[in-house]
């Protein structure tokens, strides 16, 4: 129960000291990998290339943003699956998984590499290169473009290796490859005279050598042992990698289409204008990287929050909720605040470091500073909010969040309002969207908090582990409206057996300081983006809970349990018998009509819903297919009665025990 003391120490320490402890390590970590985006275009601005050659970097830029959306869709997904299958202890999947991953992360790769070539120039102009910058940022991009394999692997494989429980390793990996980038761009640049090729040589050897360090790692893994056969592709493992990864490669996509956009109407607008297109572009170019300094801030506080909010909302101790909700609040106003007074009263200082001292480029570069990040406060509290509602499985909520203010807000806006205002419109359309997204923000943040209720003092003296004789232990699995756990409770009354339902939920909330309701109905919830609640913080502490109560239960002896997957989770009891009852169709509509007196129309969605969160939830926990009969040593249709089914489970229970 080590785990569960664990659990608790987050529902009892101070929040402040917690917050501390959880998220430095994920700031340090986040803001080194932030390197690898600044590093090149300082030392570029301050060379002989000026502006231009960071013109011709921030061209390349969202290019190298579609790579990593699909290397970190893949190596998430792998490591979300991974967490999966630690907490079912499937060491099987796991493998397969993440040579799956690594294999389809390559060939991607190597798609894009191909794809990159031929259609060098038409995507390095689509970007907003111009006929000045064509060449810097051809230049750039082709060396670039020939490491992506190496670039895309070593994102694809640190995902993986911080989910092994290894994430000082991981931060060690880009690390290691951040500070050779930084050793060598300027000796690449100034002293062998190589330009951006030299910048470009040392982002790649840096590459190399994170994708070297990974490699080393995946030697001496802690919890998989990658094999020959975890590179053969299989469809149904690598598709749950995909729906686990998927809300990674979205968001990256995001800021894909977020780039690609504005650096249309920099290029567009900024020829019509004194400054011309390049200088705009390099300058978005440089704003964004010292923004993403702000936001991995943010993303670093938050992250650290996550285990606390996760605990204590599935425990349903909404005053510790708040209060930590509160506290993450404050240090990102606090962020928030402090940069826009930088960026307001010094943009100069800043945009000093990336060099280019020409008086028009500094004109244009203080303007988009103040104008386009007037708001960033508002950006910071957005993202913060995005992240706290994935923290507290509210996916949905997370998802909005995200994409209302990018895609929703700013695209239209920055296509629009240049039409009136000119290149200004591109940067008005930032804070115009900031402040849009916030009112959507507070929104869904004061319906989420209005709708949460603390936990009554639920009594629970009577719930109770029963002592039992050893022997049989009988799992019943069911389809909704089939009267499984009405058949369930005749069993165990027939063989004088101890009979487990919601007393699962109730012993596995009493054990672990959670919320009996919460625990009650993980495997209900979302109809939207499901599979991603069932892998949210607190739902993965009620499945740890349940899944110990439930061994503990079939230590006591011979019991009856209905649902919960607890046929997997007890796949290794000698005794164990597994029961799936079904019931065709119109038999369970009739059922859950005289049931809870539902129209047929009510009945079939009802079925439908259960049926389908049941089956994700056991896919979840097992990684098996609920509905395959194979995996149960007894099939029973029960529109004989449930009677009758009962009495045929008891014989041949019976009949194996002879």
């Amino acid at each position: 129960m080590e785990n569960q003391k664990n659990n608790k120490f987050l529902g009892e320490e101070k929040i402040s000291k917690l917050l501390l402890k959880f998220s430095i390590p994920c700031i340090l970590s986040l803001l080194i990998s932030s390197l690898y985006n600044i590093v090149d275009q300082i030392f570029i601005g301050n060379s002989s290339l000026g502006y231009l050659g960071n013109a011709a970097t921030g061209v390349v830029y969202p290019i190298t943003i579609i790579a990593v959306a699909f290397a970190w869709c893949f190596g998430d997904g792998a490591a979300a699956y991974l967490s999966l299958c630690q907490g079912r202890g499937d060491t099987k999947n796991a493998p397969k998984a993440i040579g799956n991953s690594i294999l389809v992360t390559f060939l991607i790769s190597i798609f894009f590499l191909i794809l990159g070539l031929i259609f060098k120039d038409q995507l390095l102009y689509l970007f907003g290169a111009s006929s000045k910058s064509i060449n810097l940022a051809r230049d750039y991009y082709v060396i670039i473009l020939l490491a992506i394999p190496i670039y895309m692997l070593g994102n694809s494989m640190n995902a993986v290796i911080r989910a092994d429980g290894s994430p000082s390793f991981s931060m060690a990996a880009t690390a290691i490859g951040a500070i050779i980038n930084i050793i060598l761009d300027p000796i690449f640049i100034f002293l062998f005279h190589l330009g951006i090729k030299g910048a470009a040589y040392a982002t790649v050897i840096g590459e190399i050598a994170t994708l070297i360090v990974s490699i080393i790692y995946y030697t001496k893994t802690k919890t998989f042992k990658l094999h020959k056969d975890s590179f053969i592709i299989n469809i149904h493992v690598f598709k749950n990698v995909i729906k686990l990864g998927i809300s990674t490669f979205i968001t990256q996509m995001s800021i894909v289409v977020i780039s690609l956009v504005c650096n249309i109407m920099l290029a567009k607008y900024g020829a019509l204008s004194k400054y011309g297109s390049d200088i705009p572009i390099a300058v978005i170019g440089i704003t964004m990287k010292v923004f993403s300094i702000v936001i991995n801030i943010i993303v670093g506080i938050i992250l650290g929050a996550q285990p606390i909010l996760g605990y204590n909302y599935g425990a349903k101790n909404i005053a510790r909720v708040k209060e930590t909700f509160k506290k993450v609040v404050i240090a990102s106003l606090l962020v928030g605040l402090i940069s826009t007074l930088i960026f307001e009263l010094s943009p100069r200082i800043i945009i000093s470091i990336f060099g280019s001292n020409e008086e028009i480029y500094m004109e244009f570069a203080v303007l988009t500073f103040r104008l386009f990040l007037m708001l960033v406060t508002f950006t910071c509290l957005i993202k913060m909010s995005s992240i706290f509602f994935q923290a507290v499985g509210e996916p949905l909520k997370s998802a909005i969040v995200s994409l209302v203010r990018d895609i929703v807000f700013f695209v239209p806006l920055v296509i629009i309002l240049p039409k009136y205002f000119g290149i200004k419109g591109v940067l008005i359309a930032s804070p115009i969207a900031d402040f849009l997204g916030i009112i959507i923000t507070i929104i869904l943040v004061l319906h989420f908090f209005k709708n949460l209720t603390e936990k009554e003092d639920m009594k629970m003296e009577n719930v109770y582990l029963k002592n039992s004789k050893q022997g049989i232990i009988i799992t019943i699995s069911r389809t909704h409206g089939s009267q499984g756990k009405a058949i369930g409770e005749i069993v165990a009354k027939k063989l004088n057996i101890p009979y487990y339902y919601k007393e699962m939920t109730a012993l596995a909330a009493k054990e672990s300081g959670l919320d009996r309701e919460f625990v009650s109905d993980i495997n209900k919830s979302k109809d939207v983006l499901h599979d991603l609640y069932l892998t949210s913080s607190p739902v993965k502490y009620a499945i740890e809970a349940q899944e110990k109560v439930i061994k503990m239960i079939a230590s006591k002896g011979s019991c009856v349990l209905v649902g919960r997957a607890s046929d997997y989770v007890l796949r290794d009891n000698k005794n164990l018998v597994r029961i799936f009852i079904y019931a065709p169709l119109d038999y369970r509509i009739q059922k859950i009509k005289e049931m809870y007196h539902d129209t047929k129309e009510k009945a079939l969605k009802n079925i439908e819903k259960s049926d389908k969160n049941r089956s994700s939830y056991y896919e979840m926990i097992s990684g098996r297919k609920w509905q395959n009969l194979e995996n149960y040593d007894l099939c029973i249709d029960s529109s004989i009665g449930k009677d009758k089914t009962a009495q045929i489970i008891c014989d041949y229970i019976e009949n194996i025990q002879k």
